[in-house]
């Protein structure tokens, strides 16, 4: 209800609203992109499009002033007499002239730094000042491609694919388009709320865009900004250690305040700071605009280029205060051959600023989409609009939307999904898809060459997946249904193994999902899979070590899942598992064909004739909850969509029990928690934590398979981003345990705080991570290992590797080895 009186109030507003349009130019004619233009003593304000054409909603025409701002330009002023509905005003800025009259250089007191230190000695004050507001939003995104190349990782890219649909014969032409309109209110330090009301994607008439307010909140009155890193702001409390400042030259504005330009130059490249510009206002020391550099290496975004950031701030003469009326962000990237370009614009206007606001104005909930946000005609935009369209931005809402009834009638996918689902006789072997676009459904068929599941292990020796997949969606619903079988063979045991699974997601509100599997497999002795098919292949086959250990499970399983609550997940699990011993059925290996492949009993590596455990059979239940504290959530007609919030942790509790077991003694109870935090240190780097603990109950005699094990690694590779989960040097089941246990695992990343100032060393662009990790079992010594090492290692734009040191201690006994991270195993296992 709120939702639909905030749209009538809109409503009412803009047909109260008269209209002024025009274009501005330089002296020379030429168009000026993103010019601030606003209503004097008012928060009604615009920019000019990258055709220099704007338009503006004023109440009352005659009379207005309207002041024209664009740096590096005089400031105009003009009065409108007429009281048409509509008025045409161009206008043609001059060129600042700068001056340092007034000022003397000294080289051993810098006046930039002076004004430095003021603007930061007075940024709380100017901060408070806009410390709680609300504002109308308009946000306009656009990301264009250049030359796309005709293939991608040897894959051919055709200009009617999703990747290169709309695009000219060149590979150029815009990729994403969209707008927002929305209210946001705003009380420093945290307290944030934005309710749209309208948001359009070119092409897509149920998109919602994602340029909000809530994602482009950038304020130098921080310390840091959020750039994947946090950036130093040039007036942080501790800026001088990052940046020098230069005066360039001073100009006064239309209220005849004197501005200060003042060049931002980073101490050391490779620091997270950026550079360019900042101005600020005389006395008051506020911040007047902002026109500042990032580039890619420095946030650690290889793959971007540069980007931009531009502020511009208004004053009113009635309260005192200077408010951020414009922004732009652009950038160029790269990668793969494929060049990006995107601009994204943003007008903030109609500022109010309350004393309070009410208890209910803030929540969890972030964004709130209005239920028709995506419905609005060419009506409701073309007048409310603030920034005009370019005529390719037009073209290109009218070419997409008229193309969108085309690609999305039945038809159209029908002829799409007929070339696509051509069936040839080799796909018997490699494998065969098939999709209903109209109908929303798919199946797949993984061929008898399934060559990417090929992997080996001395049980099986070389074994080979293959099966079928169906899947069916309704985005509009947010339900989607899977089933699938997997069969797998064997070459050395000459078995064949299937599996079948299914799973049904209810909705995107709070996600309730059932999910099952059931059939026949080998699985490792820790159900968490610490070594991966791919590392055991190449380890057996090139090393003759083969640590993963497998047993036969025959098992039938079903699960359910939803959010009970904000934050709050629940799921629970009911299971039947027959248990069998596995041997080794081969000794085959590329190299070290005279050594020997440890056994298959994780608990004794040289006995090759008894196993871990009985073969048993038993039900096990299983029920978790994660808990998100603090959870923040975007609402859209579609669905809720959750943002964790980094204050706070994350807390798991698990219950699980065995019950009706061939034998008594397997039968058993065990609860676990587990905490998970990332604590930012801002720019000085991230602090991340993983607490775990557990504790058996009647679990005496229970089978090896249930014991507590933790994820050690003896292959000297490392897989995960990062190691907050597992035990470098730690053999795989070593500590396993059938009673109480504590683990800990903690890790320091700089973010090139430390990285960034070492000679020679910042030019590998890395970070360092410095690590401890221990764990305590009762009737053993406890284990530790402390670790150092270098993070974003790699050639050009791919950082894929990390390098560690490893000192592990356990009761007296002492090692020390080097643990190899390729970040890239994860997607190819």
């Amino acid at each position: 209800m709120r939702n639909y009186t905030l749209l009538a109030f809109l409503l009412f507003s803009i047909s109260n609203f008269a209209q002024i349009i025009g274009t501005v130019t330089d002296e020379k004619g030429n168009p000026l992109p993103f010019v601030s233009i606003f209503q004097e003593g008012t928060y009604h304000g615009t920019t000019s499009n990258e055709q220099g054409k704007y338009q503006l909603n004023v109440k009352e025409i005659a009379g207005s002033t309207i002041i024209f701002q664009y740096l590096g330009y005089k400031t105009q002023k003009k009065i409108v007499l007429a009281a048409t509905k509509t008025v045409i005003l161009d206008v043609q800025l001059q060129e600042e002239s700068f001056a340092l009259n007034e000022v003397v250089i000294d080289p051993k007191n810098n006046p930039a730094n002076a004004i430095i230190k003021s603007a930061i000695a007075n940024k709380k004050e100017n901060s408070d000042k806009t410390g709680r507001y609300t504002a109308d939003f308009y946000s306009k995104g656009m990301l264009k491609v250049k030359d796309l190349p005709k293939k991608i990782l040897g894959k051919k890219v055709e200009l009617g694919s999703d990747m290169g649909a709309n695009l000219d014969s060149t590979g150029t032409g815009i990729l994403y388009l969209s707008e927002t309109i929305s209210k946001v209110s705003l009380e420093k330090p945290n307290k944030f709320k934005e309710n749209i009301i309208a948001s359009k994607v070119s092409g897509n008439n149920r998109g919602y865009s994602y340029n909000t307010a809530a994602l482009s909140n950038y304020d130098f009155y921080d310390n840091a900004l959020d750039f994947d890193v946090k950036l130093i702001s040039p007036i942080a409390d501790n800026a001088f250690n990052y940046y020098k400042y230069k005066l360039e030259s001073t100009f006064y504005d239309d209220n005849n305040q004197q501005i200060y330009k003042i060049k931002v130059i980073p101490k050391r490249d490779k620091e997270p700071v950026f550079e360019g510009y900042i101005y600020i206002v005389e006395d008051s020391f506020a911040i007047y605009a902002i026109d500042l550099d990032i580039k890619g290496y420095r946030m650690k975004n290889e793959f971007t280029e540069i980007m931009n950031l531009k502020q511009s701030f208004s004053y009113n003469s009635k309260n005192k205060i200077w408010s951020k009326n414009a922004q732009t962000l652009s950038f160029n990237a790269g990668i793969f051959g494929v060049k990006f370009s995107g601009n994204f614009n943003y007008v903030y206007s109609n500022y109010e600023f309350p004393t309070s606001f009410e208890k209910k104005t803030f929540g969890n909930e972030l964004v709130a989409f209005d239920l028709n946000a995506n419905k609005k005609d060419d009506a409701f935009w073309n007048e409310i609009r603030p920034i005009p369209l370019t005529l390719e931005e037009s073209n290109d809402y009218t070419k997409k939307d008229s193309l969108q009834t085309i690609r999305k009638s039945k038809k159209y996918t029908d002829s799409i999904d007929a070339k696509n689902n051509k069936f040839k006789v080799w796909d018997i072997l490699m494998g065969y898809d098939y999709k209903n676009t109209f109908k929303k459904y798919s199946f797949d068929y993984k061929g008898l060459l399934n060559i990417s599941s090929l992997s080996f292990n001395t049980v099986q020796g070389f074994n080979l997946d293959s099966g079928f997949s169906f899947k069916k969606w309704d985005e509009e619903k947010g339900t989607n249904t899977s089933i699938s079988t997997t069969f797998n063979y064997g070459f050395s045991d000459e078995r064949f193994r299937a599996i079948g699974e299914f799973s049904h997601r209810f909705n995107n509100i709070n996600y309730a999902t059932i999910w099952g599997s059931g059939g026949t497999k080998t699985a490792q002795f820790n159900s968490a899979e610490p070594i991966s098919k791919l590392i055991n292949s190449i380890s057996s086959l090139f090393f003759k070590d083969n640590y993963m250990k497998l047993y036969n499970l025959e098992f039938a399983e079903i699960n359910y899942g939803q959010d009970i609550a904000n934050g709050v997940n629940l799921t629970g699990k009911i299971g039947y598992e027959q248990r069998k011993p596995l041997f080794n059925t081969t000794d085959y290996s590329f190299f070290k064909k005279d050594d020997v492949y440890s056994s298959n009993n994780p608990l004794a590596p040289d006995d090759f004739t008894n196993s871990a455990f009985d073969q048993h059979h038993l039900f096990k239940a299983l029920v978790t909850t994660r808990i998100n504290f603090g959870n923040k959530y975007i609402s859209r007609p579609d669905g809720r969509f959750n943002f964790k919030d980094d204050k706070y942790p994350t807390v798991y509790l698990a219950f699980e029990k065995a019950f009706a077991a061939s034998e008594k003694k397997y039968e058993y109870e065990r609860i676990g928690a587990s905490l998970q935090y990332d604590l930012s240190l801002g720019n000085k780097g991230l602090l991340g934590t993983n607490f775990r603990a557990g504790k058996f109950f009647n679990a005496e005699n229970i089978s090896f398979i249930d014991y507590r094990h933790f994820n050690g690694n003896q292959t000297h590779i490392g897989t995960s981003e990062r190691y907050l989960n597992v035990f470098n040097m730690m053999p795989y089941y070593s500590n396993s345990t059938n009673d109480s246990y504590f683990e800990m695992h903690t890790e320091y990343n700089d973010t090139g705080f430390i990285m960034n100032k070492i000679p020679l060393l910042n030019l590998l662009k890395s970070t360092m991570n410095v690590g401890f990790h221990a764990l305590a079992i009762p009737d053993r010594k406890p284990y530790s290992e402390f670790t150092v090492g270098l993070d974003n290692l790699g050639f050009g734009k791919f950082k894929l590797f990390r390098v560690d040191y490893v000192h592990s201690y356990q009761g007296g006994i002492q090692q020390n080895g080097v643990v190899f991270g390729l970040k890239i195993l994860n997607a190819l296992d």
